[in-house]
């Protein structure tokens, strides 16, 4: 999808949770369009059972010729995320956009799914993404293109039996998304919710058995929609919760085809439904 590199030339994002998967692959996205790109994560040292860290996204972006810094941070920890803010200031002299990617996922039943276990998806879900754009706003008011997109769904069509302390913390994200949008019109920042009608290919999908490579799409199909997402302006585009398909057929795209990760195949609508069962194309 075309959109014009221009919007993006020396604009800065701070993207949490890049080490891989999405996060990654926005990053070095952003990065190709002339976006200074803050690559932040837990992980610094490599695992054999779970491949990449964010200094290896920094360097990738550097050798493709982007810019980009990377810094530790626990969106848990608010010192963690203000010092992760600050040294980007200090690194590109602001921040224009804020990727709130970082996410815990357990999809379980309440009797499998611990007080503990309830308070870090909350942590890291919702209270994440509000320590974090709390963190970058004096900066995103300063810029021209302000934006934040949450990656949650659309708010609930029903409750969710079966995962209701992963669902809670999601839809956390896309309240606190709209709530945002109306509180910070009057700054011009927009403030959306994003999430992928289909299963995007990552570490989280395989690890949790999300179906097979033929219910996936790649994880361009995100890059391209926070690319649309990012190219509007935000005094227009705010408040909304969309679907990735739904932002990307807005900007003229009718054929996903190219986005599916075994050639032919036409992935289902299973991350919609994780949340709307009654979700239909």
């Amino acid at each position: 999808m075309a959109v014009d590199d221009a919007d993006f030339e020396g604009r800065t994002a701070f993207i949490t949770g890049t080490s891989r998967g999405i996060g990654k692959a926005i990053a070095l996205d952003l990065a190709d369009r002339g976006v200074n790109v803050v690559s932040t994560g837990k992980t610094v040292d490599g695992r054999e059972d779970l491949p990449g860290t964010i200094v290896e996204t920094t360097e990738e972006i550097r050798e493709r010729g982007g810019n980009s810094i990377w810094c530790q941070l626990d969106v848990r920890d608010d010192d963690s995320v203000r010092t992760a803010i600050d040294e980007t200031v200090d690194a590109f002299g602001g921040i224009d956009f804020v990727v709130n990617n970082a996410g815990a996922i357990h999809i379980a039943g309440f009797e499998d799914t611990p007080p503990k276990r309830f308070d870090l998806l909350m942590d890291v879900n919702a209270r994440g993404a509000y320590a974090t754009t709390h963190a970058a706003l004096p900066h995103l008011r300063e810029s021209d293109r302000a934006h934040v997109v949450t990656f949650s769904p659309p708010m609930p069509a029903r409750p969710a039996p079966g995962k209701v302390a992963y669902a809670l913390s999601k839809y956390g994200m896309t309240f606190i998304a709209q709530s945002l949008a109306g509180e910070l019109a009057a700054d011009d920042i927009g403030v959306n919710a994003l999430w992928p009608v289909a299963a995007i290919e990552s570490e989280a999908t395989r690890h949790f058995g999300m179906g097979a490579p033929e219910d996936w799409r790649t994880p361009q199909i995100m890059c391209d929609a926070v690319g649309e997402l990012f190219s509007r302006d935000p005094t227009d585009c705010t408040g909304n919760a969309f679907y990735d398909e739904e932002l990307l057929s807005e900007a003229g795209v009718d054929d996903f085809s190219s986005y599916a990760v075994v050639e032919g195949s036409d992935p289902g609508p299973m991350s919609a439904q994780l949340f709307d069962p009654d979700y239909e194309r």
